[in-house]
């Protein structure tokens, strides 16, 4: 890569763009987490990451005034936004009519965690989510999605930026948060956007991310899916100890020493420091043990 594309392929990419002046003002809520996205190159790369077919549907979390939403419907046939707030319903209802009166475009007005996707028909039993979501409830939304019966293939969402680093763990150190990720799809990080990029700028910078190939293929059961959480808390409850110790909580002595050694864990290890692999072979390990 050149100096050249080096210096336009973060950041410095975003610094230029801003929003049309079509879109309507309005006064953001702090309330309800708004923070509204003004980079036109990150919006599209949002989009590109989705992987939009014309016959996909897209769900939309807190569209706000509309601005992902309108890339949104120049790639896919069907978006359905839901948004809280009255009266930014109200301006995408106006901005976007001819789209709604073609039904290309849904507006559910309301919480996106009361949403319920078992409750749609969505062409192949298939959807994305790709959002701009409210920072202060990202963690019920991924559990929300990630865990509903009817789960996305595919979410693209942009997060607080540390947030994003501690789900793909890029420095291999584990938590509760990454790991309840991975036990249904490849988390993977997109680009850092920074908080001037957003109006009215929040006080820490965001990244966009990417949870790929999403299924419950980690679980045979919704046992064996509760166990893993179980489990994953205990191993994570005092971080000062080490994870064998903290194991003991659900499960006898003997057991954890002969689990350690038929699955070659090192008798010092912490909870941060196991792959999500090796997780995964423990709670099948105290699933078998149970039988």
């Amino acid at each position: 890569m050149t100096y050249k594309e080096k210096k336009y392929s973060g950041l410095q990419k975003f610094s230029k763009e801003s929003f049309p002046s079509s879109i309507p003002l309005h006064k953001a809520k702090k309330s309800l987490g708004q923070n509204f996205l003004k980079s036109l190159p990150a919006l599209k790369m949002m989009c590109d990451q989705g992987e939009i077919i014309n016959d996909d549907t897209i769900v939309e979390i807190g569209p706000g005034k509309g601005a992902l939403t309108q890339r949104l419907l120049e790639k896919s046939n069907r978006v359905i936004a839901i948004e809280k707030d009255r009266e930014l319903v109200d301006i995408l209802k106006e901005r976007f009519a001819e789209e709604i009166k073609n039904k290309k475009l849904e507006i559910v007005e309301g919480d996106c965690l009361d949403f319920e996707p078992k409750n749609y028909n969505f062409k192949n039993n298939k959807y994305k989510i790709i959002a701009n979501i409210p920072y202060n409830i990202t963690g019920a939304i991924l559990k929300k999605f990630l865990t509903c019966d009817k789960q996305p293939e595919r979410m693209i969402l942009l997060v607080q930026h540390e947030v994003a680093r501690r789900i793909v763990a890029n420095d291999n150190k584990e938590s509760i948060l990454s790991l309840s990720v991975k036990a249904y799809g490849i988390p993977k990080y997109i680009m850092k956007v920074g908080k001037r990029f957003f109006s009215p700028s929040p006080k820490v910078d965001s990244a966009i991310i990417a949870i790929n190939n999403i299924s419950n293929k980690n679980f045979d059961n919704k046992s064996e899916e509760n166990s893993f959480f179980n489990i994953i808390k205990a191993g994570f409850a005092h971080k000062r100890k080490i994870l064998r110790k903290n194991l003991e909580e659900i499960g006898s002595i003997s057991t954890i020493d002969n689990m350690y050694r038929d699955l070659n864990i090192d008798i010092k290890t912490r909870a941060e420091d196991l792959q999500f692999s090796t997780w995964i072979k423990i709670n099948k390990y105290f699933q078998k043990i149970k039988q």
